[in-house]
């Protein structure tokens, strides 16, 4: 078998790509609707909704489920990357997106005093719990999707 052929018939990787494929193109069309104008820049950015980490994760995790079983070793290891890549987008990241947001306001107020321009810290780099609950529920739906078309 060739690696193409080893990696496309990967179901768990292949849910997760096409949750990822989604997930993104969601953003672009949301965005579209929420900003009045069509920005394809939407698909490369990291926050937002839904959240594609947990879109793949959850795709990822359940299809392993099904095909190995939920008792597995396997899907126990996926189920802790899962929960672990939730928490971390929902907590951590969502977190150092408010601070570079405060950070941000305190430069622009040292740099419009002085004079001069500054690049900026990027501020969405984390989800709310809403945009992973949006990716946990588009993962599974792909993830059930795949395993019908593929069994």
């Amino acid at each position: 078998m060739s690696l193409f052929s080893s990696i496309f018939s990967n179901v768990p990787l292949v849910a997760g790509g096409v949750a990822f494929l989604i997930s993104q193109t969601l953003k672009v069309i949301l965005y579209y609707f929420k900003d009045g104008e069509l920005d394809f820049w939407h698909f490369c950015e990291a926050a937002g909704m839904p959240s594609t980490h947990s879109a793949m994760a959850t795709a990822m995790t359940l299809s392993v489920g099904i095909i190995e079983g939920f008792a597995s070793p396997i899907f126990a290891l996926a189920l802790v990357f899962s929960i672990i890549v939730m928490y971390d987008a929902m907590g951590v990241r969502f977190a150092a997106g408010q601070q570079a947001l405060i950070l941000n306001k305190i430069i622009e107020d040292i740099y419009s005093e002085r004079g001069g321009e500054k690049e900026k810290l990027k501020e969405l780099i984390g989800h709310t719990p809403s945009e992973v609950l949006g990716g946990f529920v588009l993962g599974l739906l792909v993830a059930l999707v795949m395993y019908f078309l593929v069994y």
